[in-house]
């Protein structure tokens, strides 16, 4: 029929039709979103801190009194899995030497401070470093949670620990053998607080001379809980893997509870016998 219109005719309409309705509804739903906001400043570490690590804190030593409390005998290496280049320098250990070389601070490292009797005093330096001091020793941590180490950072005895506020646990997988601090684990709650620390100089795991080489590897877990009578208390998990001295990773976990102040709180120096 003449005027009528043909069945492409009627399908261009209609393409047409649609594409001019779906343009006017995108133009209209961006109109209607609204205006995008700037970012909300990144939390500082202490802001966003999820436990209160910040005090006075003592050592409660529950375990391994004969290698914590007293200096061991030369040629105590039970417990750790030493490798055996280890055992020569441990065997050979004078500390008559490390005195006179100005190397009494050598088992007050990283590694092995955390095993150390005594007392701590845990502060915020500023909003992205928390401090820890020691009586023993007097020797000071600082845990970064916002820098890497600077290039021109020296290898040290308490090196450069970066830190971070742990997210949940993650999988349920039991830990292969000898991973222990890198498998995720099943659960809702971090560890709180987790700390590796790099640029360590070499030292001792114990005060009897058992070795740590520079290439160490630090890994620390804090955990924070209270009783139902109210006392505090503070774990520290500590991971530590040497290729050099160590055949696998040596576990230890410190326990610290909390003081109402720091009347007890007196630093000595660093001592070899």
């Amino acid at each position: 029929m003449s005027g009528s219109p043909t069945g492409t005719d009627v399908s261009s309409s209609c393409r047409y039709a649609i594409t001019v309705w779906f343009a006017a509804l995108t133009f209209s739903t961006a109109d209607a979103q609204p205006a995008a906001t700037a970012a909300p400043p990144a939390q500082s570490a202490r802001a966003a801190a999820p436990i209160d690590l910040t005090g006075w804190w003592v050592s409660v030593i529950t375990e391994d009194w004969r290698w914590r409390m007293v200096t061991p005998v030369r040629g105590d290496f039970a417990n750790i899995p030493l490798a055996p280049a280890a055992y020569a320098i441990g065997a050979s250990w004078d500390p008559a030497k490390d005195e006179a070389a100005g190397e009494a601070c050598k088992a007050y490292g990283a590694p092995a401070i955390m095993r150390r009797p005594g007392r701590l005093h845990i502060t915020w330096a500023d909003g992205d470093t928390l401090r820890i001091d020691t009586d023993e020793g007097t020797q000071t941590r600082l845990l970064h949670f916002a820098s890497a180490p600077p290039a021109s950072e020296q290898p040290s005895l308490q090196g450069w620990s970066s830190a971070r506020w742990e997210p949940p646990m993650r999988g349920s997988a039991p830990p292969e053998p000898f991973s222990v601090g890198t498998q995720p684990r099943a659960g809702t709650q971090g560890r709180a607080l987790e700390v590796t620390t790099s640029q360590l100089r070499p030292g001792y795991l114990r005060a009897n001379g058992i070795p740590f080489s520079d290439q160490v590897e630090l890994t620390e877990y804090f955990n924070t809980f209270r009783e139902p009578s109210g006392t505090e208390w503070f774990v520290v998990t500590t991971v530590i893997r040497d290729p050099v001295y160590l055949v696998g990773p040596f576990v230890t976990t410190s326990n610290f509870k909390r003081e109402p102040t720091g009347a007890k709180f007196r630093p000595v120096p660093c001592r070899v016998r």
